[in-house]
Parts: C-alpha cells; structure tokens; sequence
C-alpha cells in the first residue's frame, strides 16, 4: 500500500503504518452518527441554580480555592483569518476608484458597511490609521473608497500589520485609554478573579508552533501592566498539537490521497487532537475556554462570579463523589452504601441503567468529572447538551457536535430543532483520583465519535478524519454535569465586527 517514501514519511510524523491503515478503513466503513435520544433541557439533564445555590458554591470555591493546584487551559492555535473574511472579499471585488457609497448599498456588503461606519470603535483602528500617516503624507487628500482600501490592506496584508496570518489571540480586542489589549491579555486578566491561588494565575495556551515567539514577546509587553492591575503573578506555559495526531486525507473512493509530489497528505485533526495536551498538564482543577470569549474588564467581574459557581458545583460533587469512592473500597460495603450509591448516580449524575454491583458502580464512579457551562440557545451552531445511546445500549448526558448528528434523519432532525441550550465551551473539570492521582484522559475517550468532512486540497476533492472533538467525544467518558449559566458568559468573536458588540466595548 505505501511506498518506501510514504513509510519513511509516516515514520518521520511519528505515527505507524499500522494507524494509517486504521485511519483509512474509518474512511472505508465510515463512522457511525450519535444516537440522540432527548435535548437536555432545564431540570431534565441540565441544573438551574437559584441565586443562593450559586452563592453558595461561588462561596465554597473562594474557601477551597488555595488549596488545590488550578489551570487554565486556553486552546489558542487559530489564526485570525475567518474573523476577517468579508474584509478579503473587499479587496478582491472593489475597485478603488469605484463609488463606495454605491458600492457599500449592496445587501451582500452590508457587514462592510457596518464595519466602515464604526470604523473607529475598533481597538486596532488608531494603529492601523498611523502606519497609514506615516506611508501616505496626502492620506487626507484622497478618495473615501481608497481611503478604506489602503486601511483594510494596511490591516491584513503582510506589507502591513498582517492580521490575516495573526493568531486570533494577538489581535488587539479592546482599549483602554491609550492601551490596546488582545485576547490572550483579557485571558490573563479575567484568570486573575478567579484562577489565580495564593497570589498566582497558571495558564495554559495550545498554541501554533510558528506563534510562540509571538505570545511570549506579548507576555513580556504585557506582564508588568497585568501584574500591576491585578497584584497577580502569571505562570504561562504553552504547547503545540502533536504532529502524531495528525490524520490522513483520502480520496472519495477511500483510497490513500497523494499530492503532487507522491506524498501523503497528513493534516492536522481538529481540537480532538488537544486531548493529548490536556493529557499533559497537571492540576486538581482546569478551567477550559476558548481565546476568543473574553469580555471587556468591566463584565470580567460578572464572569468569574459563574466560573466560580461551576467550580464550587465541581468541588461539592467531588467530595459526595470521593467519599462514596471510599466507602466502596471497604471490604464489604452495606447493602445501605450500596442503595446511596446507585441512588446519587441516577438523581445527581443523570445516569440511566444504573447497576446494583459494587464494581459497575467504582466503574462509573473512578472517572475525570467536568461541569459544563451551557446558555440557552441563540440560534448560534455550536455542540449541545443531548441524551444519548450508546451502541451498548447505556444512556448519558453528552454534548454533541452537529457533525455528529444525522440530521437527514426526520426524527433525529426534530430532536435538535427542539433542543433549548448549548455549550459554549465553558468547562471546569476535576482531573485527579480519591487519591490526588492523575488521571489518563487518553482512556476516557470514545473513538466512534469523530467524524469524517469533505475538503479539496489544491481544487481536489478530498475526504479528511477529525478526531473526536475535545470536549464532545474526547470526553465522552467522563461524569458530565450540565449547569445553565447567563448569557453574557458567551461572547465569541467569529467575524471582526462581533468586537463592536457591547461586551466588547469599553464603557
């Protein structure tokens, strides 16, 4: 199947000959959609706190906070170039000497028309406007439609500032007076009200390997200001996705793809592929998040009060959950313990089925936990909470991607058109044993929830593998607890003009 080449090739990107072909018989038999049973909705999988339930477990997290070993973990890899797609297809279809006026009347321009008219309100305007002062003496002089051209140009070009092959995380968000701050600054910021134990925030950042002189020269423009502001010390660490993740493209015949060189067609599998850099870091408690949900420092208050809630949930369930642990291991548990068990899996874990025997419970019971944050549903795509079967037949509460999901099916495409919540990837998990040890998150993991997409690489259709993604199916096997938390906790920003909302604002 492979030549001498391909196998020195998969050697060299250390994977096997042996994971290939595995790869490329997924490809082959295909990989099974997820079998949603119900949507999670309020008190039917997901938990809705009163006010004084989330004092309470806010409370219980300050309490316990300093003496556990807490990270943040930031998957922080993505470039910034999505988030500026409409501005790309500017500089391809308008002509400057064109009217913009008529031009930006268009329906299918009216993000740029949007972006144009608050043009100012964006953190990396006056930037943008210098470098332009500075190349053009007559900039003053020249048409409005050039004018915005030659700014959009000096913004993601590489003759400029480049923010086409930035990382999402080094693009400046917000200001505040003369100062812009980026997402991986408001990461640090908002990791200081509730990440940081005994005067230290440990954050973690999965980066591009190309980036990582980049965020560390930020670090350094940006340490003494946010130590400061916050009287918090910051330990960074980063790391890269595994090329030994990576996954090989097929054909749509399912057969191997080869470039034009005969190579192999290796790519990168999707954020599955980070479970192994979860794996690789170490603390009681991880709070996880994507870089570009960040707010203005005005809100950051308001979101580690409820980061706080899902931490307390955290620590409360794991002591119910350590000490059932305990009384297990006794020699011979009572018939009483053994009722307690099963009863506190079926009514605080949301787990069907739940078996009577000693062992099936420490089964159930010995795994990472994580609190899932979910917000109602906007109408924004995204992984939700859903009741699922597994090919066992055993039901649990899993957030499940889209992807996942067969939505030609009628029933199954009823079942998420009712669904009410979704996760917004606004996780804390719970990653050592009864006894502080680490666990192996690479054993918790469901291999049939990845998913196979279509692609074209150089005009060719090709098919590619994503593995399970990281807080779907790499954590399938986890105990997953789902608690709705407010709206403003989720404030992505997908496109540039997500950054004129109001949480991204300086009040």
């Amino acid at each position: 199947m492979f030549t001498e080449k391909n196998l020195q090739q998969i050697k060299n990107h250390g994977l096997s000959e042996a994971k290939v072909k595995h790869q490329l018989e997924i490809f082959k038999e295909g990989i099974p959609f997820a079998n949603v049973m119900e949507p999670a909705s309020a008190d039917k999988g997901i938990e809705v706190f009163s006010e004084k339930e989330q004092q309470h477990f806010a409370t219980l997290f300050e309490t316990e906070k300093d003496k556990l070993d807490i990270l943040k973990f930031v998957p922080a890899s993505g470039a910034a170039t999505r988030m500026f797609k409409f501005l790309h297809q500017f500089l391809e279809s308008y002509n400057p000497k064109d009217n913009i006026e008529s031009f930006l009347q268009k329906e299918e321009n009216r993000n740029l028309k949007i972006f144009f008219e608050s043009i100012d309100n964006f953190a990396f305007s006056f930037l943008v406007k210098d470098k332009l002062e500075e190349k053009y003496s007559e900039l003053e002089n020249f048409e409005q439609g050039k004018r915005y051209f030659l700014f959009v140009q000096e913004m993601l070009e590489e003759t400029g500032l480049n923010f086409s092959n930035t990382p999402k995380g080094l693009v400046p968000f917000h200001t505040y007076g003369e100062n812009y701050v980026t997402a991986f600054g408001e990461q640090l910021y908002e990791a200081a009200f509730y990440a940081a134990t005994n005067g230290v925030a440990n954050l973690h950042f999965t980066v591009s390997e190309g980036h990582e002189k980049k965020f560390k020269k930020r670090f350094d423009e940006v340490k003494h200001l946010v130590e400061k502001k916050t009287g918090v010390r910051f330990n960074i660490s980063y790391s890269f996705q595994k090329n030994e993740t990576d996954t090989v493209a097929a054909t749509p015949e399912n057969e191997l793809f080869l470039d034009e060189n005969g190579d192999l067609l290796l790519r990168p599998s999707g954020h599955g592929a980070l479970l192994e850099n979860l794996n690789d870091v170490d603390a009681d408690i991880i709070f996880i998040k994507n870089i570009d949900n960040v707010v203005s420092e005005n809100y950051v208050e308001t979101i580690a009060f409820q980061k706080k809630v899902l931490a307390g949930k955290l620590i409360s369930l794991q002591k119910k959950i350590f000490s059932f642990i305990e009384k297990l291991h006794l020699e011979n548990p009572s018939e009483e313990i053994i009722k307690n068990v099963a009863e506190f899996i079926s009514v605080d874990l949301s787990i069907k089925n739940t078996p009577i025997f000693k062992e099936d419970l420490l089964k159930i019971l010995e795994r990472p936990i994580r609190i899932c944050g979910v917000v109602e549903n906007t109408g924004a795509p995204g992984g939700g909470p859903f009741l699922v079967k597994d090919k066992n037949g055993n039901l649990s509460y899993q957030i499940v991607e889209m992807s996942q999901i067969d939505t030609n099916n009628p029933q199954q495409k009823a079942l998420v058109d009712k669904a009410t919540h979704f996760n917004p990837v606004d996780l804390v998990c719970g990653m050592r044993n009864y006894k502080g040890e680490k666990y192996d998150l690479l054993k918790f993991s469901d291999p049939d929830a990845g998913f196979i997409s279509h692609k074209s690489y150089q005009g060719k259709p090709i098919k590619a593998l994503e593995l399970p993604g990281l807080w779907n199916g790499a954590m399938a096997n986890w105990i997953t607890v789902f608690v709705e938390v407010p709206l403003i906790t989720f404030n992505p920003v997908k496109t540039v003009n997500d950054l004129l909302n109001e949480v991204h604002q300086p009040k």
